[in-house]
């Protein structure tokens, strides 16, 4: 049927059948008949016209021969046709002919191929030139195209189911090339219906050649019927797709029908086959314009699934290895390889596309960026990244690396995804290796921490999925991340590093060569990143496997160059190296059948030993290096799991060198002559007088201090082994944890060591120390500094036992420190220059910073004795975190409260101290363990016993100043781990202090580690804030709400107020964490906010982040009342802030709450418990800090400036001279300046983010904005104004520069509201105008009275300010221009005045020489067509003298 259906359509007047079985019969008996045709056809008028034309026929496999150019043929040919006498029958006959000629196949094949040159004797130009075949001359002829086309297309189906001949030659391909090209077509749409009616019927090869010539053949008339025509095809038959979309893409089409096609093409985008997809994808991006690019392209991104394409393949792959391989070539579903193939075509199809269009690569970035759900994101959007950056454009690499960033930062583009991608696409990924590491070098060097770790997932991914040139890439990408001497990008290099070490051993030991390069750079790495740089080498070279075992030599000799240095940085080097390379080769291993024991082969048992050895004996000379020594050792046994015998080895002779080295029996006197009196203190076992035990200190100090002066020793003779005071913290530490290792954590064999005493000297000398020798002073210090590290030692080792009477000796070593500390500030004051001994022997001694003048007497309420000015100064150690910089100032006067009554008798007497912050680097480091002691209850001091440190209670708890201390620590801890939103950048140079002095211990965890230790202790931090607010709830509730009541104890109630504040700060710290914004740890703030939440109220459901957040807002609102300081009100401000980020969708609730909570702490007077006012430079950022928020949360930022200025400030200028504001009881003469300065800068910022007008702006909208820049004018020319009552310099220059700004910002966003409203609200402009004109004229009184005083401070800012003076007259003018007033503008000169309005006498007598001034007056008229009402508006503008 479909045969009958097609002949049909070619042949009108014969019955196609007949046509076709004729054709058959003639084929069948080709034999019989061929001579009989020769003969009929050798005088046929064919032949013979072509002959006398010049074409000569030949038969066999003989190409026609031609002998006259083409043109010329094809014009006698015409010519003889159209000049014969049967003319036009003979075209019939003609065609006849050649019908009969072509039955015989070969002559067909003949008069397809091209011709040849006749071969004459004489060879011109045309000879040798290219000759069309005979089929093609004629269809160059217009009265025989359209009958040879019928006879083509009459022939072809003869061919349609023969292959190629044995020459190769495709007959229908010839047949459909005949057609490409022709100068000029006759019938342009039959023949489009013809070979559209032929692919109907052809088979797919045959239409696959016919649709993808369509282009070639058709003139552009026809291009959009042919569309629509393939369009119709695509949807019937997706095998067809790449040949149409071929076509379609070379066709000349009209947008409207290239958007329709593009649309039909998406619609089957998810049935075509994976190998035409390339095809599918180059015609949709080629077809779009620049109009619909993003909607096109959001739209190819939904449904490219690329993860579908490839993963099938992947698992036929796997399973067609199973078979033998023809049956894997024979299956018809895609190889591995053919589908990344496929996608490799596809990237390069985006590529190009990207490349080519900045349309498109725009779009795809804006379609990625669009996605706001991880679950969204797919592997095509990273490729495309990848792509994006690949390309040359700046602009396409920027917003590559932009996006990635901010989608990284998000949480958006997860390691999930980017492992997906590798697995699926390593193969097409390898092309973009060089664009991957570029962002992944990108990522690492960004000062935002939530994007570093990405970039490291790139670089692991990278050298797993590449080969070895991309694995040697990574390396040495990563070692110069490793050298750059940036601290952040440092210690992820060196994690890295470590990384893949650990995982893929093998691989790495092909690099060992580069990683031992960051040798060379030593110099500028840190204690903790030397630890890990060898901790990686002693893994390549000394791990189980000994991959990088050709390294080994190089290592010992590095190490023993570094051990025998006399430069203490090189020994210190060599120690921590040596040690790490202990814990490489030492570490417990399968049982090897050569060791004895342990689990080591003799050999490196044998190495390690002398490693061992070679460590003590270089370090025995230098105090600092065995203590380095013992510290190293100690963090090895906390880390890393030893062999047997070498642990047994490192711990055999700890226990007897302690107690031979530093701990004696206590008899009933001391024998010695020492500086003071020698004393037993701080006995926590006086029970058990018989047999007791004391540290040996005061002595070991005498004999340390002998050796250092005596200096008679010859330089040659080998000195003997000393022991010093500053290794007993660090050998009791190695000995406290070679006991938990060998017993499992049980310190019974130590535990005498808690309560033991010291021998020491009777603290009473301290009354003393103004009166001593330096000698006397400096030995007094340093005896309680190391006093205070043992106790902080002994927290460290025991803070974990369980027993409640190991707890009580804990707590009560934490309050012997604390006043120790107390004891040691007063000493410190009068010891000006002193050098405290080393605590922390991994950095150079040189790095800590002591302040030059330590001494800071006479500050009475600033720096009294005690505890609490540590806890000012830790609070106000770190510049960028706004809650510190205010920190105690106001309330500060505040000591200890005593342990003992005659202690509290000599506190008395300390009248001044110095700050223990800048010491602290020079204290034993907390563990992040002893912070359990905070879960010990908050005892106030009236409830103690006066004998407490001597006395057992049943309940273990805490005072206050223990409460301060472990919080001050915590906070430390918590500030320098737990990185919020950007992390630092490395300064241009380089501090004088090291950051990380002191926190060697907590860098061995990571800001995951020690945040989820802050969330354990939530519950226990909690209770003290609730504890907190219990006793000032108490106190105001018993003194009915006055806070500086009689009755009141000062410094207990300092020590609360400090401990309530310093709970904010840790809170605040803990949840400001930049780490939550990362999705794993989404579970670890939601149970945070889940602990805050619960003290609330308990819920049994599950509540989502959005719910917790409002849960633990509404927990926290609640302590407002009892916040006793402006810092506590500001730190609990800030939390709130932090917290209300993590609600989603309640933005405006929470900022209404906070505008309420601010503004309630705005009007409230705050008062020491002293009875004083607070006040001081702190206390005025405080407030500026807090005024800011309570103006960025406003709704109405104009309303609450004119609230300010309009009532609280007249109210101030009415009140006496040291009164407040009624209203605004924080507002004062001295604060003015802070209220001016935050109200003026949040005007100018507000009046910029009012929308710019626009012409087509309606009426109401332009009211609206009217009526706001009238608000804002209205409350500029009052702050102005308030000028003329407080006109000191430091408001004179807020005034002059945000008063620039502010006018700047009028001419930008204002004048053209004025320009389009004029007209319509005249009466609103002027009155604005006359307003503005008042305020303006002040800034040019300022701007006398600046050059009068002659101060640079001042005048720096009148010429701008002049400036934009200027231009706002003339901008008026242009203004009143446009709208047809000009005549209402007129000038006139303008005198300079001060600020109280008299003229400048000193410019009198120059008055002739001035410029002319300027000023305007605008007159508004308004003119009706029936009448003349005119309304009269005078506006004065003013311009100062510019030559001035």
């Amino acid at each position: 049927m479909m045969r009958k259906k097609k002949r049909s359509s070619i042949t009108v007047d014969e019955d196609p059948t007949l046509d076709i079985s004729k054709a058959k019969k003639t084929k069948s008996s080709g034999r019989s008949t061929k001579s009989s045709v020769q003969n009929s056809c050798q005088d046929s008028v064919f032949v013979q016209f072509l002959k006398e034309s010049g074409v000569t026929l030949t038969s066999g496999s003989t190409a026609n021969e031609i002998t006259v150019d083409q043109v010329i043929f094809q014009k006698r040919l015409q010519q003889r046709l159209r000049k014969n006498p049967r003319f036009p029958n003979i075209i019939q006959e003609f065609i006849s002919a050649l019908e009969t000629y072509i039955e015989e196949p070969e002559r067909f094949r003949n008069c397809l191929l091209p011709c040849v040159p006749a071969h004459t004797s004489q060879q011109d130009t045309n000879s040798s030139s290219y000759q069309e075949s005979l089929v093609r001359l004629l269809l160059g002829i217009e009265m025989l195209q359209t009958l040879v086309i019928n006879t083509l297309f009459e022939k072809l189906p003869e061919f349609m189911f023969e292959g190629a001949s044995e020459d190769g030659l495709n007959v229908p391909r010839l047949i459909v090339n005949q057609l490409k090209w022709l100068d000029r077509i006759v019938d342009g749409k039959d023949l489009s219906s013809k070979l559209m009616q032929m692919v109907s019927v052809a088979p797919v090869e045959i239409q696959r050649d016919i649709i993808t010539s369509l282009p070639e053949i058709l003139e552009d008339s026809q291009h959009g019927d042919m569309a629509k025509e393939l369009n119709g095809l695509l949807q019937q038959n997706t095998q067809l797709a790449v040949p149409i979309l071929d076509a379609l893409s070379s066709l000349n089409l009209s947008y409207a029908l290239l958007s329709e096609v593009r649309e039909a093409v998406m619609g089957t985008l998810s049935a075509v086959q994976l190998e035409d997809l390339p095809v599918v994808v180059k015609f949709v991006l080629h077809s779009i314009s620049a109009s619909d690019a993003n909607e096109v392209v959001c739209d190819l991104r939904k449904k490219l699934e690329l993860e579908q394409c490839v993963l099938p393949a992947v698992l036929q792959a796997s399973q067609s290895r199973m078979k033998n391989k023809t049956m894997s070539r024979s299956s018809s579903v895609p190889s591995c390889s053919s589908g990344q193939d496929s996608v490799a075509l596809i990237l390069d199809v985006i590529k190009s596309a990207i490349r080519f269009q900045k349309t498109i690569s725009e779009a795809w970035l804006k379609a990625i960026e669009n996605v706001d759900e991880s679950e969204d994101h797919k592997v095509v959007d990273l490729l495309v990244l990848f792509i994006l950056h690949s390309t040359n454009a700046n602009h396409s690499r920027r917003g590559a690396e932009r996006v990635l960033k901010v989608k990284v930062r998000k949480g958006l583009i997860q390691e999930s995804l980017l492992q997906k991608t590798f697995k699926g696409h390593a193969q097409v990924m390898r092309g973009y290796f060089p664009s991957i590491l570029a962002l992944a070098q990108g990522l690492l060097r960004s000062p935002d921490c939530c994007v570093v770790p990405f970039g490291g997932h790139m670089y692991k991914q990278a050298f797993t999925a590449f080969d070895s040139y991309c694995q040697q890439e990574v390396v040495g990408s990563l070692v110069t991340h490793a050298c750059s001497g940036v601290s952040g990008e440092v210690d992820v290099a060196l994690e890295l590093l470590c990384e893949l070490v650990s995982q893929k051993p093998a691989e790495m030991s092909q690099f060992t060569v580069f990683v031992k390069g960051i040798l060379d750079y030593m110099d500028n790495l840190t204690s903790q990143q030397i630890r890990r740089l060898f901790h990686l080498l002693s893994r390549l070279a000394f791990g189980q496997e000994q991959h990088g075992g050709h390294i080994q030599d190089d290592m010992h000799i590095v190490i023993r160059k570094q051990l025998s240095s006399t430069v203490p940085k090189y020994k210190r080097i060599g120690i921590i190296g040596a040690v790490m390379m202990v814990g490489s080769m030492g570490a417990c291993r399968n049982k090897h059948d050569g060791s004895q024991g342990g689990t080591l082969p003799k050999e490196t048992n044998r190495q390690v030993m002398a490693l061992l050895e070679l460590v003590r004996s270089c370090s025995e000379s230098s105090p600092e290096a065995a203590a380095l020594c013992y510290d190293e050792l100690a963090n090895l046994l906390q880390t890393c799991k030893l062999d047997p015998l070498v642990q047994a080895w490192i711990g055999k002779s700890v226990l007897e060198d302690f107690q031979d080295d530093f701990v004696v029996d206590l008899g009933p006197d001391i024998s010695g002559e020492f500086m003071f009196q020698s004393s037993v203190l701080y006995n926590l076992d006086e029970d058990e007088s018989e047999g007791g035990i004391a540290i040996n200190l005061l002595p070991l100090m005498a004999q340390d201090q002998q050796h250092k002066t005596d200096a008679s020793q010859p330089a040659g003779v080998k000195r003997e082994r000393r022991v010093s005071p500053l290794c007993l913290s660090p050998f009791f530490r190695l000995l406290r944890l070679c006991e938990e290792v060998q017993h499992e954590g049980d310190l019974e064999e130590i535990d005498a060591l808690l309560g033991c005493p010291l021998i020491l000297t009777d603290m009473e000398v301290v009354e003393k120390v103004d009166s001593m020798s330096k000698s006397e002073r400096e030995f007094l210090c340093s005896l309680l500094f190391h006093t205070i590290n043992w106790f902080r030692e002994v927290v460290n080792a025991f803070c974990r036992q369980n027993d409640p009477e190991m707890k009580m000796k804990v707590v009560t070593r934490i309050q012997n420190i604390t006043y120790l500390q107390s004891l040691l500030q007063r000493c410190l004051a009068a010891t000006p220059g002193y050098i405290p001994p080393q605590a922390n022997f991994d950095g150079d001694s040189a790095d800590v910073m002591i302040p030059s003048s330590v001494v800071q007497s006479k500050k009475g309420k600033k720096e009294s004795s005690g505890k609490k000015r540590k806890a000012s100064a830790s609070k106000n150690s770190s510049g960028d975190k706004s809650q510190l910089e205010g920190a105690t100032d106001a309330e500060e006067s505040q000591p200890d409260p005593p342990e003992k009554e005659n202690e509290k008798e000599k506190e008395k007497d300390g009248k001044s101290g110095v700050s223990l912050f800048s010491y602290w680097p020079f204290f034993r480091e907390l563990d992040v363990e002893a912070l359990s002691v905070l879960q010990c209850g908050l005892l106030s001091r009236t409830l103690l016993d006066t004998e407490l440190h001597s006395k057992l209670r049943e309940e273990v708890q805490l005072g206050p100043a223990e409460l301060l201390f472990l919080l001050e620590d915590m906070w430390r801890k918590l500030d320098f781990s737990l990185t919020s939103a950007p992390a630092k950048k490395a300064p241009f140079l380089k501090s004088k202090t090291d950051r990380a002095v002191g926190f060697a211990h907590l860098q061995q965890k990571n800001s995951k580690e020690i945040a989820t230790c802050c969330s354990d202790l939530l519950p226990t931090l909690c209770t003290h804030l609730e504890n907190c607010h219990n006793h000032f709830q108490t106190l105001l509730t018993e003194n009915q709400g006055v806070v500086d009541a009689p009755n009141v104890d000062v410094k207990e109630n300092q020590l609360m107020c400090s401990a309530y504040q310093l709970l904010l700060q840790v809170l605040h710290t803990t949840f400001s964490w930049a780490g939550f914004s990362i999705p794993e740890n989404r579970a670890l703030l939601k149970s945070s906010l889940g602990i805050l939440a619960g003290r609330l109220k308990e819920e049994e459901t599950e509540l989502t982040l959005d719910q917790l957040s409002r849960h633990a807002f509404e927990y926290l609102q609640n302590f407002r009342s009892t916040v006793p300081s402006l810092n506590t009100a500001l730190c609990l401000t800030q939390l709130l802030i932090v917290l209300s980020q993590y609600g989603g969708s309640n933005h405006r609730t929470y900022r209404e709450q906070i505008t309420s909570l601010t503004k309630h702490f705005l009007c409230q007077e705050w008062v020491t418990a002293s009875g004083e006012k607070e006040r001081g430079n702190k206390y005025n950022e405080t407030l500026q800090t807090l005024l800011s928020v309570y103006l960025e949360h406003t709704d109405d930022v104009l309303k609450a400036v004119e609230e300010i200025a309009g009532e609280g400030v007249p109210e101030l200028l009415n009140a006496a001279k040291d009164a407040n504001s009624r209203s605004w009881p924080t507002l004062n003469r001295q604060t003015f300046l802070v209220y001016y300065k935050c109200m003026m800068s949040e005007l100018e910022r507000a009046v910029r983010k009012i929308p710019a007008s626009k012409q087509m702006d309606n009426q109401e909208m332009q009211s609206e904005k009217l009526l706001t820049w009238n608000l804002a004018v209205r409350d500029f020319h009052i702050l102005i104004n308030l000028v003329k009552m407080f006109d000191s310099r430091p408001v004179l220059t807020v005034c002059l520069k945000y008063g620039r700004l502010f006018l700047e910002s009028f001419l930008k966003l204002g004048m053209p509201l004025l320009d389009y409203s004029f007209k319509k609200h005249k009466e609103d402009v002027q009155g604005l105008l006359k307003t503005f004109q008042l305020s303006t004229r002040q800034l040019h009184h300022m701007c006398g009275h600046s050059k009068i005083r002659q101060d640079t401070g001042l005048t720096n800012h009148v010429p701008a300010l002049k400036k934009s003076l200027e231009q706002f007259v003339y901008r008026v003018k242009a203004m009143l221009t446009l709208n047809h007033c000009q005549e209402a503008f007129w000038l006139g000169n303008l005198k300079n005045r001060d600020l109280k309005g008299e003229e400048i006498l000193s410019q009198r007598s120059q008055a002739a020489d001035e410029e002319e001034e300027e000023s305007s007056q605008v007159q508004s008229e308004a003119e009706e067509s029936d009448s003349d009402e005119r309304n009269d508006g005078q506006e004065e503008m003013e311009e100062s003298d510019e030559s001035d």
